[in-house]
């Protein structure tokens, strides 16, 4: 789910989406080079375009969540975007440009066909489809009082929401009572806190002085959790649906909107 760098945390489909951009500019320039047409700029450029319609459509879709609080509308951290309009936008406006430039055509559309097949063949689809598959984590937690439980225990059959996090990660803290929120309105859901390496009195403490309505708070002392699911960032939000298999997953704090578009998938009838 992740690759680490030192202190920093990737999501390992961004890390391939930036290999699959390089060689589709590699490929573009180097096909255009008796031209002296270069690619580069444009396929940046249809990303931005993409990203940018995909931000757009995001947010009219859940501008019920932005309206209390507009700022965060320009807060990509969230991970708001809706990949279809990604994908049209990039296109559209890549088809825009080949019209608009003869001698950009062949260029372009090598380094378009490159970008694909560098991404598809870069497992990147299959990395997305087997984290898709995971299933509930089986590992043994420990509530703050000592008792052993498991997230199968927890769950009994329903949804859950599964968040990774540590009292000393300020993104865990700021997302938090958005978490505590959604628990207590989301009766048909379970969500579970598993801390991440930390002792009993500091999470007891954290939790009293800071979330005293947060239910289901686990420790997971070794950290095991994490490296299991394969993501070494905090925050990490998990969503599984009601037979336990993994429907979607978040790095980094979540928005409203955020939480609210993944929510509405596990409230989805199988």
């Amino acid at each position: 789910m992740t690759v680490s760098l030192g202190p920093f945390s990737f999501q390992s489909a961004h890390l391939l989406l930036l290999i699959s951009l390089l060689i589709a500019c590699g490929l573009g320039n180097w096909v255009g080079r008796r031209q002296k047409v270069r690619t580069g700029k444009v396929l940046l450029d249809m990303l931005l375009v993409g990203l940018a319609a995909g931000r757009i459509v995001f947010v009219a879709t859940w501008f019920a969540q932005y309206r209390a609080a507009p700022l965060s509308i320009i807060d990509i951290r969230d991970g708001g975007f809706t990949p279809w309009a990604v994908m049209l936008a990039g296109l559209a406006y890549g088809g825009w440009r080949m019209l608009h430039n003869p001698r950009l055509r062949n260029p372009l559309a090598a380094g378009m066909l490159a970008g694909a097949l560098a991404w598809f063949t870069s497992g990147a689809p299959l990395l997305l489809k087997l984290s898709e598959r995971k299933s509930l984590p089986v590992m043994a937690l420990l509530t703050p009082t000592g008792t052993p439980v498991t997230l199968a225990a927890l769950a009994r059959g329903r949804p859950v929401v599964v968040n990774l996090w540590a009292s000393w990660c300020p993104p865990c803290r700021a997302e938090m009572p958005l978490l505590a929120a959604a628990q207590q309105r989301e009766r048909n859901v379970v969500f579970v806190f598993v801390n991440q390496g930390e002792d009993a009195h500091t999470v007891r403490a954290y939790v009293n002085a800071s979330a005293p309505t947060l239910d289901n708070v686990v420790l997971d002392t070794s950290s095991g959790m994490g490296r299991e699911v394969g993501s070494s960032a905090l925050p990490t939000t998990l969503f599984f649906d009601a037979s336990g298999k993994l429907a979607d997953s978040h790095l980094g704090a979540l928005s409203a909107a955020s939480l609210e578009s993944k929510l509405a998938r596990l409230r989805k009838p199988d």
